[in-house]
């Protein structure tokens, strides 16, 4: 196991549609806006903006929207104020979950969390209690077609990449996490074209669900924790999520 399931299921649900298309669109705005309020409108001096902007654009998000969003966020009296806010718990049979929000009402954001985790035989837990099973990296997904691994791999390391992995159908570069940006700004330069680069968890060791009534719960609060608007990213130790459909 590489360690990284992620991009296989936001691959998935990438080819599945295009439905959700707006509601990414809403999650990254929120990315830019906090983003812009923590260190300014400029990308080049605010290396975290300039991420969010790759990761948008990574998402098709149209550039009159980000500008639009970065103009709004860097105003006078903007009203939205969002706080980043990390959640923990458990799933069925014991998977290891954490959560990640951007949330303008940790009130209505911690009732909605504890609710999906309660409905599918789960439970929200105190901060770190999970956390220890996992381990910060940065993780950027290249394409395998049309790509020279050995090459890439070069390219990579030269970067300040600290692993390569391949797996079926995409490469996996890994970094430390405050140097995915760094990285991946270097492997753009040499004309490389990430599907995605972000800082994740990664878990240590996965827990494979057997019942298939796990199975079923364990998918539905990942929907549920995906259908979430103050939701941002979610991270778990879930080895064979592919059984859910």
């Amino acid at each position: 196991m590489s360690g990284h399931s992620k991009w296989s299921t936001i691959k998935r649900k990438k080819e599945k549609t295009d439905s959700q298309r707006a509601k990414i669109f809403t999650k990254i705005g929120r990315e830019i806006a906090v983003a812009v309020r923590a260190g300014g409108p400029d990308p080049e001096s605010n290396s975290k903006l300039k991420d969010v902007i790759a990761k948008a654009k990574a998402n098709n998000v149209p550039n009159d929207n980000i500008e639009r969003i970065i103009k709004k966020a860097s105003g006078e009296g903007s009203a939205e104020n969002y706080e980043e806010i990390i959640y923990e718990g458990y799933g069925p049979s014991g998977i290891a979950v954490i959560v990640e929000a951007l949330t303008d009402n940790r009130n209505r954001t911690a009732a909605d969390l504890r609710h999906y985790f309660d409905k599918y035989g789960g439970n929200m837990g105190q901060s770190g209690s999970v956390m220890f099973m996992f381990e910060r990296q940065g993780i950027i997904i290249i394409d395998k077609e049309n790509v020279d691994e050995d090459k890439l791999m070069e390219d990579a390391l030269e970067a300040g990449a600290l692993d390569f992995l391949s797996e079926d159908e995409y490469f996996d570069i890994r970094t430390a996490p405050n140097s995915v940006g760094a990285v991946r700004e270097s492997l753009e330069a040499l004309g490389y074209k990430p599907l995605s680069a972000e800082a994740e968890y990664v878990p240590s060791t996965y827990v494979k669900l057997e019942k298939e009534e796990d199975i079923k719960n364990m998918g539905k609060m990942l929907e549920m924790f995906e259908e979430n608007d103050d939701v941002q990213n979610v991270w778990h130790n879930w080895e064979n999520e592919s059984d859910y459909e």
